[in-house]
């Protein structure tokens, strides 16, 4: 863990606001896992649907002396990937996160609450609209889908990668940082090559 607090944009959304703190009662280990997790669920699914990832990290640092803070970071570049498909690595995040609290037997609907990751769900809809696709925070607009279906998406292929997911996540917590290859290396799946090498 750091005592210097992340750059304000890597702690902020896509559009520049700052991500709100979520209080979840768990210990350091504990917590740094379930974001380990939350970031490895994010470039496991984004590698299996054909994204080149850059790195994956879960970010430790002091807020404040004696207090202790806990968030990620995963880099990657999508390559003509589905918009749903990419919708769906967006949820991954906190799909994960909620099956790490169940299958450590951490689950409370509190800290499964607190797993919510708006800051995707955002991100999902502003990139989907730009491509001309509609994804409604709590209904399926017209011709689109509603983020339930798209966290019902993540969910699937979630549990049918949740090995490769699990051995990411224990990795990045003793490493703080991956990389695409290192993800590759874990898992055998395929990290596509960075196009024209930019992010």
């Amino acid at each position: 863990m750091t005592t210097m607090i992340p750059a304000p944009e890597v702690l902020a959304d896509h559009t520049g606001k700052p991500r709100p703190f979520v209080d979840m009662p768990l210990t350091y280990e504990e917590a740094r896992l379930g974001t380990a997790f939350h970031e490895a669920a994010h470039a496991v699914l984004s590698m299996a649907y054909g994204m080149h990832i850059i790195t994956s990290e879960v970010i430790a640092f002091e807020p404040e002396p004696g207090m202790w803070a806990v968030t990620g970071n995963t880099k990657h570049q999508a390559q003509n990937t589905p918009p749903w498909h990419y919708a769906a690595q967006c949820a991954a995040g906190e799909i994960a996160h909620v099956n790490y609290l169940m299958a450590y037997g951490l689950w409370t609907p509190e800290r499964a609450a607190a797993c919510a990751a708006d800051h995707d769900r955002e991100l999902a809809i502003d990139v989907l609209a730009e491509f001309g696709f509609h994804l409604g925070r709590d209904r399926a607009p017209e011709g689109g889908k509603s983020w339930g279906m798209v966290r019902g998406m993540a969910r699937r292929k979630v549990g049918h990668l949740w090995q490769e997911i699990r051995t990411v996540a224990h990795a990045m917590t003793e490493r703080t940082v991956l990389t695409g290859d290192e993800i590759t290396a874990l898992t055998g799946l395929v990290n596509p090559p960075l196009i024209g090498g930019a992010a």
